[in-house]
């Protein structure tokens, strides 16, 4: 198995710690908490920076074996999308938001929102177990 950059040596990793910072105030301070949930869910989480472009600074995305989520931030919320979410079991019911879509599936956090830590970490441990299962299942290339 590779073995990933540390979180916290990555240049992603950087890029997060800096949006954190320019969010400030309760916007920065959630998207904070969740990644240090995200981490502690699993150690082994790889950051990384997507989908950067003129119109957009990019989106800190957290994987293994894949996309598990995304941590965008809005002017009214701090929103979590998990890549597979349809497919996962949520019943803490996290999931508020991106709920009619086929694949996806959102938390959306607004100032002063709790979220339940044991909750979240059960959805990001089911989301990498969802990955790691997809990638078992796909057969070896032929060519």
């Amino acid at each position: 198995m590779k073995k990933s950059t540390p979180p916290e040596s990555s240049p992603a990793s950087q890029q997060i710690d800096q949006r954190i910072a320019a969010l400030g105030g309760w916007r920065g301070q959630t998207l904070s908490r969740m990644r240090q949930l995200i981490r502690e869910a699993d150690p082994e989480v790889v950051e990384e920076w997507k989908w950067a472009k003129a119109a957009s600074p990019g989106t800190p995305v957290w994987s293994h074996e894949g996309i598990l989520c995304t941590g965008e931030s809005y002017a009214a919320k701090v929103k979590l999308t998990f890549a597979k979410g349809a497919a996962l079991k949520d019943p803490a019911r996290l999931f508020n938001a991106s709920l009619d879509g086929n694949v996806r599936r959102a938390i959306d956090i607004g100032e002063g929102d709790q979220i339940d830590a044991d909750a979240f970490k059960a959805l990001i441990r089911a989301a990498i177990a969802l990955n790691q299962a997809g990638s078992k299942a796909r057969p070896g290339s032929a060519k």
